[in-house]
């Protein structure tokens, strides 16, 4: 069986806009290099969906992205067969309906394995669908073709799409799907790292700010009993609103000022208050 074409080994080392750790940009070129899918988990926040925008912008190749939802099935990334359309059609007259060509669209993973240039495929929380959505997968991205049966054709990859697969870990994914895989897990960015996401998104904050929010930040990661613990992309609406808000660094500490945009469940927000007496 013919395989897809492959493409000239490209190396990811992070963008302008992502700050990634040596462990995840191995990863990433672990995944480009072997043509494997990347499935990457973490907590909602830590910026899964964004690594596969930053490589596609580092490596200058475009971006499809394959939002799930727990009604999504496996076909609808590969193809649809408008037969709504061709009904009508054929019921009005309007257009040959004998050429099945005019009601197939092609999905997400169609239109990367059709296009002439290699891509760069997210899957953007695949633990959202039901169970067997994974499993209907493997064929397909494992060899890079699957088959339209109202055409008799099977559609291969033209180039080996760079796919990147998120999931926040609400449901188990099977065995067999993760044997095709490689992994990676992102975690909260220890305090030098994120200080670096920071000022990729908010330069020139003044130091005891920082010091301040971060501080009470990774006190909060590490308390139990949160139900929600803020992560990444909470740090940096927070930074923002302290910065925009004027709030003084002292203040962060003695009163912890805008908590929800920090935590995002009552419970959390009432063991904050009652710790603070």
């Amino acid at each position: 069986m013919p395989t897809p074409a492959a493409a000239p080994t490209a190396s990811f080392t992070g963008s302008t806009h992502y700050i990634a750790d040596d462990s995840l940009l191995s990863d990433v070129n672990a995944a480009i290099v072997l043509g494997r899918p990347l499935l990457v988990k973490g907590e909602p926040g830590t910026g899964k969906t964004l690594l596969a925008s930053a490589v596609a912008e580092a490596l200058g190749k475009p971006l499809r992205v394959w939002s799930i939802k727990s009604t999504t099935k496996a076909v609808d990334g590969l193809y649809t067969y408008d037969v709504v359309q061709r009904l009508n059609d054929a019921r009005f007259n309007d257009g040959d309906v004998k050429d099945l060509r005019r009601y197939i669209r092609m999905g997400v993973l169609g239109q990367a394995f059709t296009s002439d240039v290699q891509e760069v495929v997210l899957i953007d929380e695949i633990d959202k669908a039901d169970l067997e959505f994974p499993n209907d997968l493997l064929r397909e991205l494992d060899e890079m073709a699957f088959h339209v049966p109202e055409l008799d054709e099977t559609v291969r990859a033209r180039h080996r799409p760079i796919v990147i697969i998120t999931s926040n870990a609400e449901k188990e994914l099977p065995d067999a799907f993760l044997r095709r895989c490689l992994f990676h897990y992102i975690a909260v960015p220890d305090k030098e790292r994120m200080r670096k996401i920071v000022d990729v998104h908010l330069p020139g904050l003044p130091e005891k700010l920082l010091d301040a929010a971060f501080t009470r930040f990774y006190a909060l990661r590490r308390q139990d009993g949160l139900r929600k613990k803020p992560t990444t992309s909470e740090l940096v609406d927070w930074l923002t609103v302290l910065s925009r808000m004027g709030i003084a660094p002292e203040d962060i500490t003695a009163k912890f000022p805008f908590a929800g945009v920090l935590l995002k469940q009552e419970a959390d927000l009432e063991l904050q208050k009652r710790a603070r007496g």
